[in-house]
């Protein structure tokens, strides 16, 4: 498999330290976070699954531990916005040019508000979807973070 996406291209560009992971994506899979937590051996809430939203209509991405839920309020108010909804599938794979299972944060298509949930901070490392289904990279949090520009605010539905 190459591991050559959009997203492990901007890290590189960046200079941003990371490694690749790659596992045997199932396709039909329910839960593809907690599929790849087991996959690449590490605790679920280690390893972060992104999530397609709008807020107040407008695009955004929210990056959360794979056993979590999204808290709709909560990423709506650390995004600056009243209400938040999930994205469409459709939409969301055109604005990031990933497919379902293989959404990144890094290398989307169109640039967007990113929050990652703080949990992150509580890592030396984190595994991230990479760009494709079956591929996950593995960085440290604050590289993570700063290599977007994104925030970190508490938004899952279990704090």
């Amino acid at each position: 498999m190459s591991t050559g996406t959009p997203a492990t291209q901007m890290l590189k560009k960046a200079k941003i330290a990371f490694r690749t992971h790659e596992y045997d994506f199932v396709t039909g899979q329910h839960q593809i976070g907690l599929h790849a937590a087991e996959a690449v051996g590490l605790p679920p809430d280690q390893v972060f699954k992104t999530l397609m939203i709008e807020v107040d209509g407008k695009p955004a991405c929210a990056v959360i531990p794979s056993d979590h839920s999204l808290s709709m309020k909560k990423v709506a108010a650390a995004l600056g916005g009243k209400s938040a909804s999930m994205m469409d599938t459709a939409k969301a794979e055109k604005l990031t040019g990933y497919h379902k299972g293989g959404i990144s944060p890094f290398g989307q298509r169109r640039k967007c508000p990113t929050v990652m949930d703080a949990s992150i901070e509580g890592f030396e490392e984190v595994v991230i979807n990479g760009g494709k289904r079956g591929l996950m990279v593995i960085l440290a949090p604050d590289d993570a973070v700063s290599v977007i520009g994104a925030t970190t605010a508490g938004v899952t539905a279990e704090e």
